[in-house]
């Protein structure tokens, strides 16, 4: 055999090792199995691709076709559990879209959308603010005037959600609703109108104080809490049918984010 012939071989072995090893790097990894028991250490990374969707009923102003360059603020609500299900009509029984059909001159575009049956709003975190994105990229809303409010289900729903991204909104009114006082340091600047009948035997009124008292205690300077104190668990009726919480929302524009400090020097 000549030198030559093996020096051939020899190299085909070597590229048949790079290919297996090229091709095994290509398969998915999982992890390694290293046989040692007991505690130890582990990390993973996965990319993940969710999607999401929703029935809603929006309405628009009557004067929205009528001037192309001007934008509307809009107000996203958030339903109660009884309206829960696949007949999106239900979204309008309470709340700004009854409000806004009946009244025809609403000046905001208003989003209802309506969560499953046996689903929660604090599940569908996800699907509402992939709505606010849906509707800045077909409407012309105002970012900067972004309200959000809901009641009972959707007043926890409305707690969740602003706290989850508190950028988004200019303001929140959650009525008859609650959540968890200890997290809410997130919209400490955020203006806040919050409702509940004294009588509320369905969402106790307890769960409200202990927001607003948690709010207060981080220093925010913008909250305000109306107790209606003869109503029970229908606390959205009168506040829904009050000029004055429109009136609030419009008197508040989105505030631009803080800059994040720079790290101070060591001496």
């Amino acid at each position: 055999m000549s030198v030559k012939h093996r020096y051939g071989k020899g190299a085909g072995m070597v590229l048949a090792l790079m290919i297996l090893v090229l091709v095994l790097a290509a398969l998915p990894s999982r992890a390694q199995d290293s046989g040692a028991t007991g505690v130890s250490a582990k990390s993973f990374e996965r990319r993940i691709t969710l999607s999401v969707g929703a029935d809603y009923l929006l309405f628009l102003p009557k004067d929205y076709t009528g001037n192309s360059d001007k934008t509307w603020p809009l107000i996203l609500f958030l339903h109660g559990a009884g309206e829960r299900g696949s007949d999106v009509q239900k979204v309008k029984i309470h709340g700004p879209i009854k409000v806004a059909e009946a009244k025809g001159d609403f000046p905001f575009i208003v989003a209802a959308p309506q969560c499953p049956e046996g689903v929660w709003w604090d599940s569908k975190l996800d699907t509402l603010f992939a709505l606010l994105d849906e509707l800045a990229d077909n409407y012309r809303i105002d970012k900067d005037r972004v309200y959000l409010t809901g009641l009972s289900m959707g007043g926890f729903g409305t707690w969740a959600l602003a706290i989850a991204d508190p950028q988004r909104f200019a303001a929140i009114a959650p009525i008859c609703g609650g959540g968890n006082a200890f997290t809410v340091g997130p919209i400490k600047d955020l203006p806040v109108w919050v409702f509940h009948g004294a009588k509320d035997t369905t969402v106790p009124i307890k769960r409200s104080e202990e927001m607003v008292a948690a709010l207060k205690n981080a220093g925010a300077p913008e909250v305000k809490f109306t107790v209606y104190p003869e109503a029970g668990h229908d606390s959205w009726t009168e506040t829904y049918n009050n000029q004055a919480l429109y009136d609030w929302f419009l008197a508040h524009k989105r505030k631009p984010a803080e800059p994040a400090k720079a790290p101070e020097a060591s001496e």
